[in-house]
């Protein structure tokens, strides 16, 4: 079944609702003068489970739905969303969103046209095709293999998550799209303990798939063996050292930080208004001419990935750092009518009752030439960070302090004893100027990234190769 006829059935046909009814609503919208205006349909179910103790404790089943309705009037937005799809509530809501104008009445016909867009992912509902007895055991699995692997694992919580979501946008120029999205999510952490010391381990995976594409015995084998590989190598780290050195960061996940010191500050609203570090610098030399970074909504079957974003345009690959030159922003359409730019497929939201901001989508960096053995053979005396827990940015002053949750020291060209409590410290265009040597091993993340931004969080992707920064602030309890 296609993505429209899907989300006719699931937002439109059982409220008597159809493309008629759909363009009296935006003439309604359109009524007043306003630049632009949509209709935002949704319908999310999701479904959740969780293990602790070897006992799941926990599941939930929801279902939300409903519409919000946008009129865009210049730097102005008028808003308006309801919980119920019935032709009633959308033309009131369209009344309420078109207040934001008070200018002269507009007659205007809207004829809608479907927009048939590619497909990043299956339309199925994974929470439909993988039974909840499976899903149990699944965890229950996770808890036996867990324990199975080292006799100081104490605890195992472990979590499964499916999401089914369907979209319906009508626009003001009488475009009609949809689109319908799954995601999955598998995680487990450790609790191991060995005397009085006590330390932990996770690991997750994830993307828009099927529960039957996630779950093979291999495949939850390697998740539990990841967990407690993890709080094994917890108990073995010494205190992290403190001072200015040499930081080889990872391939993959710790990407994370090129999406929060340089992804950030290249959404449009940031730049728009002034307050980003990268304000006014296209065309500039921002990074070092080691970097590019990608913004790329139409990878198949990752979690960021969007055959169209919320505002009906298609996800598509925007090159934001070319050889450390910034190319552009990430735009949604509001702040690129205002900029004189296009939108780049980077309008998102949380759901229906959230407004659209320009966000990221899978953001990484681009692979260079060196091997990760080169890189890390290069280094006297530095800090090799695997994986990081979590962190903080300053849009405006690009700086950033991150949290590593698997280090390691670097003697003199080689890997050797890993270390906890390492903190990065520095700001997001100086690091990127800092980057001397760029992997040739792109690896994305899991599958299981999120991001907040005004109060919503959206799923997200994030990657890079193994990167050498010269000269990075890290936090410790040892002087360096």
């Amino acid at each position: 079944m296609d993505a429209l006829t899907q989300a006719k059935r699931a937002l439109l046909d059982d409220q008597g609702l159809d493309e008629n009814v759909l363009a009296r609503a935006l003439n309604t919208l359109a009524s007043r003068k306003i630049d632009f205006g949509d209709l935002f349909f949704q319908r999310v179910i999701s479904e959740s489970f969780s293990l602790e103790e070897g006992i799941v404790k926990g599941g939930s089943y929801d279902i939300e739905r409903g519409v919000g309705v946008r009129a865009v009037v210049g730097e102005k937005t008028g808003f308006a969303y309801s919980d119920i799809i019935d032709e009633k509530s959308l033309l009131d809501a369209c009344k309420a969103a078109r207040c934001i104008t008070s200018g002269h009445e507009c007659q205007r016909e809207h004829i809608l046209h479907y927009k048939d867009t590619q497909a990043l992912y299956v339309g199925d509902n994974p929470i439909e095709l993988y039974p909840r007895e499976q899903k149990v055991l699944i965890l229950e699995r996770l808890d036996q293999v867990a324990r199975s692997l080292d006799k100081r694992v104490v605890q195992v919580m472990a979590s499964l998550r499916g999401e089914h979501s369907i979209k319906l946008i009508a626009t003001t120029e009488g475009k009609l799209c949809a689109d319908v999205k799954p995601i999955v999510q598998l995680s487990v952490t450790v609790i191991m303990q060995d005397g009085e010391r006590r330390e932990y381990g996770n690991a997750s995976c994830g993307g828009a798939l099927l529960f039957g594409d996630l779950i093979t015995e291999k495949k939850v084998y390697d998740l539990a063996f990841e967990a407690v590989r993890m709080a094994q190598v917890n108990m073995q780290a010494i205190e992290a050292p403190a001072g200015t050195m040499e930081v080889v960061l990872g391939a993959g996940w710790p990407g994370v930080l090129v999406h929060e010191a340089v992804g950030h500050g290249l959404e449009g609203d940031f730049n728009r208004t002034g307050s980003s570090a990268f304000t006014g610098k296209i065309g500039q030399k921002v990074a070092s001419s080691a970097c590019t970074v990608i913004d790329d909504g139409s990878i198949k079957n990752r979690r960021g990935s969007l055959s169209i974003d919320d505002e009906g345009t298609c996800g598509q690959q925007n090159i934001l750092i070319e050889n450390g030159i910034l190319k552009g922003y990430m735009q949604d359409r509001q702040n690129a009518m205002l900029m004189g730019t296009k939108p780049s497929g980077n309008g998102r939201r949380e759901s229906y009752s959230y407004l659209p901001l320009p966000r990221m989508t899978n953001t990484y960096l681009m692979p260079g030439q060196f091997s990760k053995d080169e890189i890390i053979s290069s280094v006297k005396k530095g800090l090799y960070a695997v994986n990081f827990a979590g962190g903080q940015v300053d849009i405006t002053s690009g700086r950033f302090v991150f949290s590593a949750s698997e280090a390691y020291l670097i003697e003199d060209g080689k890997i050797t004893t890993p270390v906890k409590g390492a903190t990065l410290i520095g700001n997001g265009p100086e690091t990127m100027g800092k980057v001397s040597m760029v992997g040739s091993d792109l690896e994305f993340d899991k599958g299981i990234g999120a991001c907040g931004k005004a109060g919503q969080s959206v799923p997200v992707g994030i990657g890079q190769p193994t990167v050498k920064v010269d000269s990075l602030t890290v936090g410790g309890t040892n002087v360096a």
